[in-house]
């Protein structure tokens, strides 16, 4: 009765052309409604619509406008189905790919991500965690969790923020890894995976440097050798939380966004004292190196080689280049960071690099070059007049503000 008043009102259309549901409660009334479609017409196309709990719930009888309208209709319809087998053909290929090549799938949150993937393309998921990655490790022999790598660096263990850990990264570390997201795909975080998946490759690579973890070598087809670091991090499956917080605690202090007044006089050049050295771990360092460095000082870093210490109490810093330029003053740890090619200068020695018609490529090489003139740099900084520098709190000093 409902097929029948929705004829008698009409309006119903496939598209641009004519139609109508007729409801079917069995598989048996769908066999005998094609019969009948079939004798009553050569120009009507029937379209099996599925119901939710599955088998059929109507069948759209479509009418052509002629015989080659139909044979229109009908390519078209096919068309639409292989478009549709596509979408999910597609994303199974690509699992099925990285299955069959063996090869490590670096992620973040893998739990969450990989039980979606055995879910959905491998089997249900299994009752327990011991089970569940005996079932994956067939599939994806090794995964390996960007989170894990995280922990080995004290103060990204409470970071679960993927821009947060990288910026981390990015001021206390030297890291030659850098990849651009469009300023508009900031603005839409979270709704592009792409770029998501350009910021775990991002941290993953930066994680990687610090932790001077080499690539991983191919031993044959189908066994693949890992650094040590990254085996202890593959299939290691724990909940991590999603949240966005952005707190990190150290175990040195944590710089307030301020900015003070200090002298020219108060600032100290360092370099020398190696690569991969955070300024947080240099200020460690130079605590326990010697007395001047018992009272208020901060450390930053320029660039990978070089990095500036104020004292807030003046006069410390005279007394430092003072015990610098004298051996026979220097003793304790600081002659051991000395004799590893630790060096210091005056902010009158940055001038003159300033200068310099050539800068090196790291500021310490070209400190090294200011200070092959001993002469003139005395009779410089004999005559230099101290100015008021504004110290900001951030970890990266910007040299175009000194």
């Amino acid at each position: 009765m409902n097929s029948l008043r929705k004829l008698i009102m009409g309006g119903e259309y496939y598209g641009s052309r004519p139609s109508i549901n007729l409801d079917v409660c069995s598989d048996r009334q769908v066999q005998l409604v094609l019969e009948v479609l079939k004798e009553l017409s050569d120009e009507i196309v029937p379209l099996l619509i599925p119901a939710k709990s599955g088998g059929t719930q109507a069948v759209c009888v479509v009418l052509a406008s002629s015989k080659e309208d139909k044979e229109l209709f009908e390519e078209e319809l096919r068309r639409s189905e292989e478009e549709e087998n596509k979408k999910f053909r597609g994303f199974r290929e690509v699992i099925d790919l990285i299955s069959a090549s063996q090869k490590p799938v670096v992620s973040y949150n893998s739990l969450t991500e990989f039980t979606f993937i055995h879910s959905k393309f491998l089997a249900p998921l299994p009752s327990t965690i011991d089970e569940f990655t005996r079932s994956l490790r067939p599939a994806f022999p090794y995964v390996l969790d960007v989170s894990h790598l995280m922990n080995v660096i004290g103060p990204l263990r409470k970071v679960n923020n993927i821009p947060v850990a990288i910026s981390y990264l990015n001021n206390h570390f030297f890291a030659p890894v850098d990849i651009e997201v469009s300023h508009q795909a900031t603005e839409n975080e979270g709704r592009n995976h792409g770029h998501n998946v350009l910021r775990i490759c991002h941290l993953f690579a930066k994680l990687c440097s610090v932790l001077r973890i080499g690539s991983s070598s191919t031993t044959s087809e189908n066994n693949v050798l890992l650094a040590p670091a990254l085996e202890e991090c593959t299939n290691v499956f724990n909940a991590f939380s999603t949240s966005s917080g952005e707190s990190i605690d150290e175990d040195i202090s944590v710089w307030t966004k301020s900015t003070r007044k200090v002298s020219s006089e108060q600032l100290v050049f360092l370099w020398g004292f190696g690569s991969g050295v955070t300024a947080g771990k240099l200020k460690s360092l130079l605590n326990e190196s010697h007395h001047v460095f018992s009272e208020e000082f901060d450390v930053r870093l320029v660039d990978k080689s070089c990095a500036i210490i104020v004292f807030w109490q003046s006069g410390l810093a005279e007394a430092f280049l003072d015990v610098m330029n004298n051996s026979k003053e220097i003793g304790g740890s600081l002659k051991e960071l000395v004799s590893e090619g630790l060096r210091a200068a005056s902010y009158e020695t940055y001038k003159r690099v300033c200068k310099l018609p050539v800068w090196e490529a790291d500021l310490g090489e070209s400190l090294d070059k200011a200070l092959e003139d001993a002469e003139d740099l005395t009779e410089a900084h004999s005559n230099a007049t101290p100015r008021e520098i504004y110290w900001s709190s951030d970890d990266i000093i910007n040299l175009d503000e000194l």
